[in-house]
């Protein structure tokens, strides 16, 4: 009997962390909880938005009775916006950070970033993605340069492994029998790291 099996996909997804201006003194410990999560950082900057620029990101809120003291929350001090990748990114991060009510979230989900961090209902520490078109939205506002492509699949996904994977790995490998570490797969996973080719340069800047 033949055994079909799958075609070979790439899961790369991508959603936006803000660390909010009242926690931004965390910022350092919040970023090694990101990186143990799972998560790369594949770009950050830190910067300070105008109330206008508040209004415009959470245009979505605007009439709600909390939205003049979220503009005025937000832009009270600077924040980090970070873009964060990893395979199911905006559900893995809404999860890590619990409820958007840091008072709820001390209740139902303690470890939560929003129990850790925030305050209240309003000063909640950190903010996220709510889906993957409000990731591209909310990254494309704080990151105007970014290139959001469309995901490869089929013979691109192939084309792609071909050319950038699969040698990136042989040589891993091949290094790795030469080297003869002590832990193999903690060697080989550095080593992957250091000689990626399309290892994204990470972006820091303050704005004002």
């Amino acid at each position: 009997m033949e055994i079909l099996m799958p075609e070979p996909q790439i899961y790369v997804e991508r959603t936006l962390a803000i660390i909010k201006p009242d926690v931004i003194d965390k910022e350092e410990e919040i970023e090694n909880l990101i990186l143990r999560s799972g998560f790369h950082i594949i770009q950050k900057r830190k910067l300070q938005l105008s109330p206008e620029q508040c209004s415009n990101f959470y245009a979505e809120q605007f009439g709600k009775v909390f939205f003049p003291n979220l503009t005025a929350y937000m832009s009270s001090g600077p924040i980090v916006a970070m873009v964060l990748a990893r395979n199911c990114a905006v559900s893995y991060w809404k999860e890590l950070l619990g409820p958007s009510n840091s008072l709820r979230a001390r209740i139902t989900h303690p470890h939560s970033l929003r129990a850790l961090y925030g305050t209240d209902e309003l000063r909640n520490g950190l903010h996220g993605s709510l889906s993957i078109s409000s990731a591209e939205k909310e990254i494309r506002f704080m990151f105007p340069e970014a290139v959001l492509e469309p995901l490869p699949t089929g013979q691109r996904a192939r084309d792609y492994l071909n050319l950038y994977v699969k040698p990136t790995l042989l040589a891993g490998l091949t290094a790795l029998c030469k080297e003869k570490p002590a832990d193999p797969l903690i060697w080989l996973a550095d080593w992957l790291i250091e000689h990626n080719p399309n290892k994204p340069k990470l972006q820091y800047h303050i704005s004002q």
